[in-house]
């Protein structure tokens, strides 16, 4: 086995799991816990595609730059009215937490394997013809040798993805406006009584959060798999290892850069081994397996600082206050 084409190929599809993982954390520091994330994924794929034929079917001649920021722009605005949904259901109108998280998915699936029944076909055509543009590496990241194929040969949103962990980590700890996100999810009650703007902050967190998720889903089908049938079926399980990669990486972003790798080198890891199909699935189950022992491990430790916001997944009232 190639150990840097292995690690590369790690790094690559990481990118899935970190746009996820960071979206859901933007989430649920506002004390938001939404299991809508993988039908999210799916909306913001699918959005993606939408965006891209409309571009396709437009230009007489494909712009590099339009053709990534189209889609981009278009994933963005699904992903986010999704974000938006969940926040009017849960905030405004007070709906359960988890029970709106699993109909977002449930949607998100359905509108994906609904394209896929009546656009398939269009969505592929133009997402084959913009994966290019998603894919292009720097140009001089093949004379480089192992150092420009570890580092320099991914595209735009494999960069991007780190990026964005990295401004919500320091955001979280060195900003004013983080450390009233972090006031909003573990006590609500408090941040309001000290003028913080509940409902703003957890409609904002709870938007930007699933705009950020949809990202994972428009990477999946345009950079890795570069098709639509063949990357929406495995984009759903995808996302619910984003949604387990928040707990492995204790809510903390820039943990979930490496995590993300962790997670995309075991779930790649059968294909680099002479494993029967039975092994292949359990190797795959890794992950899972890992982040329950975390949640052991730091359950037991009771660190408030590797916990999960104190009102996660718990409506705020002010009249109850």
């Amino acid at each position: 086995m190639n150990i840097i084409s292995f690690i590369a190929s790690a790094i690559r599809f990481s990118t899935v799991f970190l746009f996820g993982s960071t979206g859901e954390t933007i989430t649920e520091k506002s004390g938001h816990l939404n299991l809508g994330t993988p039908g999210i994924m799916c909306v913001g794929a699918a959005f993606g595609g939408w965006g891209g034929m409309i571009y396709v079917n437009a230009a007489a001649q494909i712009n590099p730059f339009l053709a990534v920021f189209v889609p981009l722009l278009f994933t963005l605005l699904g992903s986010g009215l999704m974000g938006l949904l969940y926040s009017f259901l849960t905030v405004t109108l007070r709906a359960n937490q988890n029970v709106t998280g699993l109909m977002i998915t449930t949607f998100g699936v359905g509108l994906g394997k609904f394209i896929k029944a009546n656009f398939g076909t269009e969505f592929d055509a133009a997402i084959g013809k913009l994966c290019g543009y998603f894919r292009a590496s720097l140009p001089f990241a093949d004379k480089l040798g192992w150092f420009g194929e570890l580092f320099l040969s991914y595209g735009i949103l494999v960069y991007l993805a780190i990026a964005v962990a990295i401004v919500a980590s320091v955001c979280f700890s060195k900003t004013r406006m983080g450390l009233h996100l972090r006031a909003v999810g573990e006590n609500p009650a408090t941040a309001d009584a000290a003028g913080v703007n509940v409902t703003g902050y957890r409609y904002t967190a709870t938007i930007v959060g699933s705009a950020i998720s949809g990202l994972g889903g428009l990477f999946y089908v345009f950079d890795y798999m570069g098709a639509w049938d063949s990357g929406l079926t495995s984009t759903e399980a995808l996302g619910w290892l984003a949604v387990a990669l928040v707990i492995f990486t204790m809510w903390k972003p820039w943990l979930g850069i490496f995590g993300s790798i962790l997670f995309a080198a075991l779930y790649l890891l059968p294909n680099y081994l002479d494993v029967t199909f039975a092994m292949r699935d359990i190797i795959k189950m890794l992950p899972y397996v890992v982040t329950v022992i975390v949640l052991v491990l730091t359950s037991m430790r009771k660190k408030r600082e590797n916990q999960p916001p104190a009102s996660l997944g718990l409506n705020y009232f002010r009249e109850e206050r």
